[in-house]
């Protein structure tokens, strides 16, 4: 296989794999609340599913993200591909940025006066 073709096909697979994460996150979304919600525990339902489904469209979006530097990169330079290219970042960066500040509740520079370093950490090992 040339190389042209195996960047191509690896973008495939990473745009490929950035939608698998995304329709099996809110997959496992729905039924964890299904399950919050047979178990009688409500008030976590939403809250669940709002964490994993901004997760697994966290993720979906950093993997895309990713095929879409390798396409970039690997196809001839113009500058059109670059603003689109660039377009694209900042778009995807917004959103991530909306979306973990929607799971979290809180500006990421607040989060330490509202969480002691313990808990932060906790979290990060999880």
């Amino acid at each position: 296989m040339d190389p042209a073709g195996f960047f191509s096909a690896s973008v495939a697979v990473f745009d490929f794999a950035g939608v698998v994460v995304i329709v099996a996150g809110a997959l496992a979304a729905v039924i964890l609340v299904i399950v919050r919600l047979f178990q009688r525990r409500t008030s976590e339902a939403l809250r669940a599913f709002r964490d994993m489904m901004g997760g697994a469209i966290l993720l979906g979006l950093e993997i895309f993200v990713a095929g879409d530097l390798i396409k970039t990169i690997t196809q001839t330079p113009t500058i059109d591909s670059v603003i689109v290219l660039g377009i694209i970042v900042i778009i995807r960066t917004v959103l991530s940025f909306t979306i973990q500040i929607e799971i979290e509740g809180t500006l990421p520079w607040r989060r330490a006066l509202t969480q002691s370093g313990a808990q932060v950490m906790a979290r990060a090992v999880r």
